[in-house]
């Protein structure tokens, strides 16, 4: 027998129980807070930009007085039909290059790091986010939860080809810790908190 033969052997032979039980992680975000507020806070500090509206013609009036829809909008909302482009979805990415703002809903989001679960199901096209000057994200006040392990618990074992969580605009800092907005996706963040 080789020496590696033998030391594989030995290891094969030294396993740990593989039945151990997992921690109980029931405590965390059991602490009492306002998981809407600390959406928000935590969005701000990272870049993005809370908006609470009451419903869909709000959020057409804000994207009509604080982007040019000269430029190209696209969604996959019907609300939305009016100032973006429903079409797109079925289109070569590489398309997209030339659009200034892209308008998606988030399944859930979560308080502690204001990430926003979305999945290919809502995005359209998985590079819809990401190849945008700017990003608009809806997601329902109700469905804002606090902690990622309750994110985790909720996604479960759903069956999906792409899910991500989305916090901010895109960003980096340099050695020098120059922060950049928008190196590499999105340059600006809204999230409309919808009731």
């Amino acid at each position: 027998m080789s020496s590696k033969a033998e030391i594989l052997n030995r290891i094969k032979l030294n396993q740990p129980d593989l039945v151990t039980e997992l921690p109980d992680l029931s405590l965390l975000g059991s602490e009492d807070f306002d998981t809407l507020e600390t959406y928000k806070t935590v969005l701000k500090g990272i870049g993005g930009d809370p908006v609470e509206v009451s419903n869909y013609e709000e959020i057409i009036t804000y994207i009509k007085v604080n982007y040019n829809l000269k430029k190209r909008v696209i969604t996959t909302l019907p609300e939305l039909s009016e100032i973006a482009s429903l079409d797109w979805t079925t289109v070569d990415p590489h398309m997209l290059h030339d659009v200034e703002l892209t308008v998606v809903k988030a399944h859930f989001g979560v308080a502690e790091n204001s990430g926003l679960w979305v999945t290919d199901a809502i995005l359209g096209q998985r590079v819809a986010p990401f190849i945008a000057q700017y990003l608009a994200i809806i997601v329902r006040k109700n469905d804002i939860i606090r902690t990622m392990q309750q994110a985790y618990e909720r996604i479960g074992n759903q069956e999906y080809g792409f899910g991500t969580f989305i916090a901010g605009p895109s960003k980096t800092a340099d050695i020098e810790q120059s922060l950049v907005l928008g190196a590499h996706g999105a340059r600006g963040l809204i999230v409309f908190l919808l009731d």
